[in-house]
């Protein structure tokens, strides 16, 4: 399960605004906004998912382990840096 904060994280990588990720996730941007809400407040698991399905399209990987939480970015193998 992702976290509000991996969210927001993971858009700030990739440089999307909430409007951004909402319309390529296909979910209202209420929901979004709720899902990283630092209130903690629920969100149909649909909603997470879709929103995970859009991060992990775009290149985000979300790392969970016993240490903390986290995102990266990763490129495709046929990108080149700077290209």
């Amino acid at each position: 399960m992702i976290t509000a904060r991996q969210t927001r994280a993971a858009r700030a990588l990739l440089g999307w605004t909430q409007e951004t990720l909402a319309e390529k996730a296909l979910v209202s941007l209420t929901a979004l906004k709720r899902l990283e809400s630092a209130n903690d407040l629920k969100v149909f698991e649909t909603t997470l998912d879709q929103v995970r399905r859009a991060l992990e399209g775009a290149g985000i990987v979300f790392l969970n382990s016993g240490q903390g939480e986290g995102v990266m970015i990763v490129h495709a193998k046929d990108e080149s840096p700077g290209a």
